[in-house]
């Protein structure tokens, strides 16, 4: 029986599938584990009343397990991981924080109108940690894990809102960092998760310009 998960749908294109990197990083686990699952597009501007009911906080992504809706990314994947552990995308403890500040640092910069505050930087030296810590290809070594499904997404969000709204590239240099990316982009899982890079632009702009 295929799992239905609620998740954000594209802002001004309610049926197609939104920019929430945490809606992507589910259903990258569920593409990896090869779980059926079957999507409701919720609308931002126009949540569906059933939706606000079982959810009444309105945030996504929620899963319907047993029966019982689960919100939170992070609670949600334990879950998927516990009902359907192959093949395992355990995160070894300690891997499960590389990477890990680096979306606060990208949000922090993407909105910054003070190019002098050190918000980039405090970007770079978070992705040059990163680089240095890649000895590939993927965060744990040989294989695909949680922390890998969790980071793509936001790598993805990064690179499309910092190169519109800044013309900011990640620096040429971590090459490992890009072999990463590149591997991750092109992966069949995240090709059919991911939204299009003008959905990723419109749900920043009113972040960027409020």
């Amino acid at each position: 029986m295929a799992l239905e998960i609620a998740v954000k749908a594209a802002v001004g294109a309610p049926d197609v599938l939104g920019d929430c990197p945490f809606c992507q990083r589910v259903l990258l686990t569920l593409e990896e584990k090869k779980v059926p699952y079957k999507f409701h597009l919720i609308s931002f501007s126009d949540k569906p009343k059933w939706f606000t009911e079982v959810n009444p906080e309105g945030k996504v992504p929620v899963v319907k397990f047993d029966d019982k809706w689960v919100a939170d990314s992070d609670v949600i994947v334990g879950i998927i991981e516990e009902k359907y552990p192959e093949p395992s995308l355990k995160t070894p403890p300690e891997f499960a924080s590389v990477g890990s500040k680096i979306f606060g640092s990208f949000v922090t910069f993407v909105k910054s109108k003070d190019p002098s505050d050190g918000s980039e930087q405090a970007l770079v030296n978070e992705l040059k940690a990163l680089d240095e810590h890649l000895k590939g290809p993927y965060i744990a070594g040989e294989k695909i894990t949680a922390a890998d499904l969790s980071l793509a997404p936001k790598l993805f969000h990064l690179k499309v809102a910092l190169g519109h709204f800044k013309k900011w590239t990640v620096p040429e240099d971590l090459t490992s960092y890009h072999k990463y990316t590149e591997l991750l982009f092109s992966k069949e899982s995240f090709v059919k998760t991911k939204t299009e890079e003008k959905y990723v632009i419109a749900g920043w702009e009113s972040k960027v310009n409020p």
